[in-house]
Formats: C-alpha cells, sequence, structure tokens
C-alpha cells in the first residue's frame, strides 16, 4: 500500500513539473509576409528553432502582405499587443525607425560578442544600415532577374543562349517573339512583369541613377524627388513601347501571380521578376516542358554602369516586451540568419543568403554548378556597383511614392499621359508626398 502511494506520489510530482515546464516557456510572437509554398518552409524552419530551443514557443503567423503586415503592426504597437518579431519589407525602413517600434539591432549586437556581422553579405548590409547603424536583421533578401523562355527564344529563330543584355536588344527580340493571330490579336507576347513600382526603383539603379535626392536619402534627410531625368524617361518610354507595340502584357497592380503565370503558360517569352521566384520557375519549366535561362536585368545601351538594389525583408524585434521575452526574440533572429538556415531559406526559395559563409558552403558542395539560375541572381548582385544609388532609397514616405509611380504608369499605359507626361506627373506628387512627411 505504502508502495502504491509512493508511486502515485511520484507520478502527481511528474506531472506537476511537467505542467509547471510548459509554463515556463517563453513565448515569442512571430508575424510575417511569406505567402505560397513559403509559409510551410518558414514554419519548418521556425519548428527546428523550437527542438533546439525546448524552452521557447514561437507563435508563427502568417499578416498578408509586406504592406499589410506593416499596417497590422502599427494598430498593434497603439493597442499595446505588438508581437516580439515582424518582418518588414525594404521600403518601410525608415518610417520604422522614426516610429521607433523596434529595438535597434546595432545594439543588441554590440551587446552580443558571439554575433559576428562581419559575416554578412556587405551588399546586403549596405541597404540596411542608416547612418552608421543597423536597425533591423537581413533575412530574406532579392532583387529583380529575368527569366526568359529558351525553347521559345529557338522556336522564333533567337540564340538561346544570349538573352537580350540592352533595352534596344530586346525591342529588337521583341518582332520575332510575339505572335499574333489571323485577327491581329497578339497569342504570344515577348515579355511581362509585375505593374508595380519595384521594377522602376531597379531599372533606376542599373542605371546608376537616384530617386531623391541628399544621395538617395542617404546622407540626409530627402526633400525631393528627382527621378524626372534621363535615366527615368528611358524606363517610362521603354515600358510604354513595349505595350504599345503589343509586346508587353501588364497585369493588375502589383499582381505577381499573373505576371509569373503568364511565363508559367508560355504566353509570354521573357518574364522580369523576384529572385525569390528561382524555385518556382525552375519547378514550372520542368513541368511545362520547356528549356529555362535567367539574365540580369536589361539597361539601355549607353547607361552608365549600376546595379540592382537589394528588395525582400528583414527582421525587426520589436520594443515593450519583458527581458526574457526580448532575449528569446534575438535568440530567434540569430538562429534564422545563421548559415544553415538562411542555405535552406536560399535552395527552397531563391531569395539570395545574407551571409557569405552560406554562399561559401553552396559553392564547396558544388551546389550552383547544379542550379544556374540562383547563380545568375548572385552573380548580379555581387557584380552591382555599390554607391548610394545602388544601396537603394531610404525615404520615410516610400510606400506612399511607390503608389504614386504605379498610378502614373497606369495613366501612361492607357494613353491618357506620355511617358514625359507621366514621368512629370509622378515626380511632382512624389516631391509634395516626401515634404509633407517631413514636414516641410
Amino acid at each position: 500500500m505504502k508502495k502504491i502511494i509512493f508511486i502515485t506520489f511520484l507520478i502527481i510530482v511528474f506531472l506537476a513539473s511537467s505542467v509547471t515546464l510548459a509554463a515556463e516557456k517563453t513565448k515569442v510572437q512571430f508575424w510575417h509576409a511569406m505567402g505560397g509554398w513559403r509559409i510551410e518552409l518558414l514554419q519548418e524552419m521556425v519548428n527546428n528553432f523550437m527542438a533546439l530551443n525546448p524552452d521557447i514557443e514561437v507563435e508563427v503567423q502568417y499578416t498578408g502582405s509586406y504592406g499589410d503586415t506593416i499596417n497590422k503592426l502599427n494598430v498593434a504597437v497603439q493597442s499595446k499587443v505588438a508581437p516580439h518579431v515582424v518582418q518588414g519589407y525594404d521600403i518601410a525602413t525608415q518610417m520604422l525607425i522614426d516610429g521607433e517600434v523596434g529595438l535597434v539591432m546595432q545594439d543588441l549586437i554590440d551587446a552580443d560578442p558571439t554575433f559576428d556581422i562581419g559575416a554578412f553579405m556587405p551588399q546586403v548590409l549596405n541597404y540596411y544600415r542608416v547612418n552608421g547603424k543597423l536597425y533591423c536583421m537581413p533575412f530574406n533578401s532579392s532583387n529583380a532577374i529575368m527569366f526568359y523562355n529558351k525553347t521559345l527564344f529557338e522556336k522564333a529563330g533567337l540564340d538561346p543562349n544570349k538573352p537580350p543584355k540592352t533595352y534596344e536588344e530586346l525591342l529588337e527580340y521583341a518582332k520575332k517573339l510575339t505572335t499574333k493571330d489571323d485577327k491581329g490579336n497578339v497569342v504570344q507576347a515577348a515579355v511581362c512583369w509585375s505593374l508595380n513600382c519595384w521594377f522602376f526603383e531597379q531599372f533606376m539603379a542599373t542605371q546608376n541613377a537616384p530617386l531623391v535626392d541628399n544621395d538617395n536619402g542617404r546622407t540626409g534627410r530627402p526633400t525631393k524627388a528627382i527621378f524626372n531625368s534621363d535615366a527615368g524617361l528611358k524606363v517610362f518610354t521603354f515600358w510604354n513601347d513595349l505595350t504599345k507595340n503589343g509586346d508587353m502584357i501588364n497585369t493588375k497592380l502589383e499582381d505577381w501571380t499573373a505576371a509569373r503565370n503568364l511565363f508559367i503558360s508560355q504566353k509570354v517569352a521573357m518574364l522580369i521578376t523576384s529572385t525569390s521566384d528561382v524555385a518556382l520557375m525552375v519547378k514550372s519549366a520542368q513541368e511545362n516542358n520547356f528549356e529555362l535561362g535567367s539574365a540580369f536585368l536589361p539597361t539601355p545601351a549607353d547607361a552608365e554602369a549600376g546595379g540592382v538594389v537589394i528588395g525582400g525583408g528583414s527582421l525587426w524585434i520589436i520594443g515593450g516586451h519583458p527581458k526574457n521575452e526580448t532575449d528569446a526574440a534575438w535568440k530567434f533572429v540569430k538562429y534564422m540568419t545563421e548559415a544553415p538556415q538562411q542555405i535552406k531559406w536560399h535552395t527552397g526559395t531563391g531569395y539570395f543568403p545574407v551571409r557569405k559563409d552560406a554562399i561559401e558552403g553552396l559553392l564547396a558542395q558544388g551546389y550552383y554548378s547544379g542550379s544556374p539560375h540562383d547563380l545568375t541572381a548572385i552573380l548580379q548582385l555581387l557584380l552591382s556597383t555599390q554607391n548610394y544609388n545602388t544601396n537603394g532609397a531610404i525615404i520615410g514616405a516610400f510606400a506612399e511614392m511607390r503608389s504614386i509611380v504605379a498610378s502614373n504608369i497606369e495613366k501612361m499605359l492607357s494613353g491618357s499621359m506620355t511617358p514625359a507626361e507621366a514621368l512629370a506627373a509622378a515626380e511632382k506628387a512624389a516631391t509634395e508626398a516626401i515634404r509633407n512627411y517631413e514636414g516641410l
């Protein structure tokens, strides 16, 4: 009888201890903006972290697009129910800094002797450093890239190993790649990209041209937009000419999926999109029986050498939480940017690693010999000139500026404005938005 009582006592103690241990887990809320198949991959990475850190529970929540995520964050901060870690997108950098909602990542790095910021890609850090400080942790970085259908190139009598390098070449290629039926309707167009200001920004950077004054907002707060330039007009004219000629199919505003599907279904021969689509494009080309090619973004033949700008997102640690929760959030953020996780994320999506040692590891394994499109993406970044124009603009009113530029592009494509008129109107409205944000 005593033995039974003793065993029962042990069981009760064990169960009580288990409940206590479960209750003592530190919870970290993580909001992200990764849709599609990336949701499962991200959850898998989080699960691996929790397996290694059983005292930490990370609650993952998909919160919609980047813009939606930031809007929800602002509401949550005001309601004092903010998450611990948020994936913010590139253009929200200055706005989040000004809002003082996040801890300064540089302070956490400086206080942690185990963390080596020198292992990170300088091209990535150059974007997120503002006034010499890193306010967030780079995580999913990308830039624009051009995919093309080698099978359709051969069918059109073009060399599948020579993608167009310039606007002029692309326009020439388009004459052979665009096909029409007996009634003059376009059956297959040459090119497509999502109707999105991000591509305008990339096309400007490849010409080494700024978007705003004060060195793209890098040496001082911007006071005006300055993209109504020769470089800007070349981009608008190129976009407009392709559309008027029937060589380009335009999507609805920011409809990335539609642009991808046009290419996957072989209704367009070339697609300009994010490097984060590499894995999807490789899989889709295999499933739809065409050979995939990849290339750097085309530029005007006489353009000054520039480069691509970092896109994608970063991880912000939000302030106002107890120290143990902030410490757990910092541990989680560090884990997500370690080489093994960056390799997993890179090979599973197409976002390139933010760390040098991750790329070195993949090179040593021979990964890129079998994944040429990932290599195209990384080489385009590595060969980009590094300066204020290619490091990307820092603008508090960036989201509003993007909306303004896209709206005027739509007016141009509809024929209600010429490229010059649309560009001038976009710059004027963007300047007004900047001045309102800055209180000028």
